[in-house]
């Protein structure tokens, strides 16, 4: 493709609104543009790149098994209805009517779908296994969508979906998709991490994210140092620390705290570490269920874990009024000393002796704390966000701290769907069984994102080659000049001829401008024509990733490319 002929509108400045660096990138090397909040055309060079990812998906879907079809992005309101996810899966689900008032909704996902097309379908366990795929586009009304594609509201996503007849047949799927994510991560050349994760909005016993390790990701996660696991925090365990409770050493004391409200400022003030101030925290469940949560002062609550523990949806903190009410003083003075409500506390308490805990009166704590002396807690559970430097649940080993982006989600639906809508199969021995489910997902324009995150320098992107739009740059210095543009235009033919994906900057620009577009877009081989060099006899080649240099004969030119790209792509 000549570049002369493109539809390329590059940036020289950075766009004001653009807060990371694929975003950035991504908008000054034209590769979107966006239309409204969270809604972005593809322009035609990155549209080439969400091709190669969807190419790669492809192929390992297909590899693993997996059927290709298309469902609708427009979903009726009543197989939603039949799951009650209509009800549960709030604002995101963009709802709509048509002319005859009949409600519809812009698909997030699409279990629903997928399910009703299997129940009306698959009568047999003589047509199990089966795995169907989409690659297809998405709409999920995000409240506060940014960093480009990274959370936008309309995307391209790879959404599969398992069937079997029963938990062996879905366990054996889930491993085959999970081999498969791994193959296709690669395959794109990212580096990322496959962490264990909570279900969310689509449900089931267990899933796992595929994480791309990058400084911007909006995701917290920890992996141990010693042994393969990894989690999402939302999900991560901790291991309980070794031995028992010390002995309590110290009386029962109310002391005064004047307008020290923060667990900082309580500690600093009493002159204690922080783990040593257990903070009380007052919640209600979205069933109107008061309760409260006790935490070292060092440790912050993983509302996912609390959640599941109470079976809710969803909890909140009480507001400065109802803490007030509950507990007979102001925020920030609420123990649980007389507390009359539930009361559970995070495992780790069960390992401290003379603690400090807000006294229920106003500019006062209690020091000197025991349990069972003062204080009876009748429930203990592993409530807390894991953190750095935390014992591994597996092993003796340590946790350690990793931002990461979510390219990828496969999911043990089990029957939660098939249930629900009525999607049974004939076993054996004649009678009905519920489907088991798994459901596997990945976003299509946030994996070519999260490989920009991942792969730039102060300069630009830095393609990786399986996914770059195009895999070598020729870089005319002077159209006008004729043996260089007939050098240029044979080396372009030539490369085309033997299947290499050329772009040829045959622009009449100044070469500076020329050179800081080659390093904006990423290609991974550029190949520079004219000047000194082509008198010599040669032509220049530079990998983009490393800046490595080549000075190659016009004879030898193409031949040599053509290895190198084929290399890259065998190493993927």
């Amino acid at each position: 493709m000549r570049l002369s002929q493109y539809l390329l509108p590059t940036v020289k400045e950075t766009p004001a609104d653009a807060e990371i660096a694929s975003h950035q990138l991504m908008l000054r090397a034209g590769m979107i543009r966006r239309i409204a909040a969270g809604i972005y055309t593809y322009l035609p060079f990155g549209l080439r790149a969400v091709r190669k990812v969807e190419q790669i998906v492809r192929e390992e879907m297909d590899r693993a098994g997996a059927l290709e079809l298309l469902m609708p992005m427009v979903i009726p309101a009543e197989l939603w209805q039949e799951s009650g996810r209509w009800q549960q899966y709030g604002r995101e689900l963009l709802r709509l009517k048509d002319r005859k008032d009949a409600e519809f909704c812009l698909g997030p996902t699409h279990e629903e779908v997928i399910t009703d097309v299997v129940r009306g379908t698959v009568k047999s366990y003589r047509q199990l296994p089966l795995n169907l795929y989409q690659i297809q586009g998405k709409f999920r009304d995000e409240i506060r969508p940014r960093f480009g594609l990274m959370r936008g509201r309309e995307f391209i996503m790879k959404d599969a979906y398992s069937f079997d007849l029963d938990s062996a047949g879905a366990d054996s799927a889930y491993e085959r998709m999970y081999l498969a994510y791994q193959r296709i991560f690669k395959r794109c050349g990212l580096q990322f991490r496959a962490v264990e994760a909570d279900t969310g909005n689509i449900g089931g016993s267990s899933s796992h994210e595929f994480m791309v390790l990058a400084a911007s990701g909006e995701d917290a996660i920890v992996s141990c140092d010693s042994c393969d696991y990894a989690a999402n925090v939302e999900k991560a365990q901790v291991r309980l620390p070794a031995g028992p409770r010390p002995a309590a050493t110290q009386a029962l004391e109310l002391v005064a705290t004047p307008g020290r409200k923060t667990v900082e400022e309580v500690a600093a003030f009493l002159g204690i570490e922080l783990w040593r101030l257990v903070k009380t925290l007052l919640l209600q469940t979205d069933s109107g269920e008061r309760l409260a949560v006790l935490l070292r002062g060092d440790h912050s609550l993983n509302t996912i874990k609390l959640c599941r523990l109470l079976g809710c949806q969803q909890v909140q903190l009480l507001d400065e009024a109802e803490v007030q009410q509950l507990s007979g003083a102001p925020a920030g003075f609420a123990g649980p000393l007389g507390l009359a409500c539930r009361i559970i506390a995070d495992r780790e308490l069960s390992l401290l002796a003379d603690f400090v805990v807000g006294a229920n009166q106003a500019d006062h704590h209690y020091r000197g704390v025991n349990l069972e002396r003062d204080l009876q807690i009748g429930e203990f559970a592993d409530l807390r966000q894991a953190q750095a430097g935390d014992g591994c649940p597996r092993c003796a080993g340590h946790l350690q701290a990793w931002r990461g982006i979510e390219v990828g989600h496969v999911f043990k639906l089990g029957t939660k769907y098939s249930e629900a809508l009525g999607a049974t199969v004939l076993n054996a021995e004649g009678r009905e069984e519920p489907l088991v489910m798994g459901c596997y997902g990945i976003g299509i324009g946030r994996t070519v994102a999260s490989a920009i995150e991942q792969n730039h320098d102060e300069n630009g992107i830095i393609f990786p080659m399986p996914i770059a739009p195009y895999q070598v740059l020729i870089v005319l210095l002077n159209p006008k000049e004729d043996a260089a543009r007939e050098a240029a235009q044979q080396l372009y033919d030539q490369l085309l001829q033997a299947g290499v994906e050329v772009l040829f900057d045959d622009r009449d620009e100044r070469p500076g401008s020329k050179f800081k577009d080659a390093d904006l877009l990423g290609i991974p081989m550029r190949v520079t024509v004219g000047g000194r060099s082509l008198k010599e006899g040669v032509i220049e080649v530079q990998a983009r990733a490393d800046g490595q240099q080549w000075r190659l004969t016009q004879a030898e030119t193409a031949d040599w490319l053509c290895c190198q790209v084929r290399q890259a792509l065998a190493e993927s």
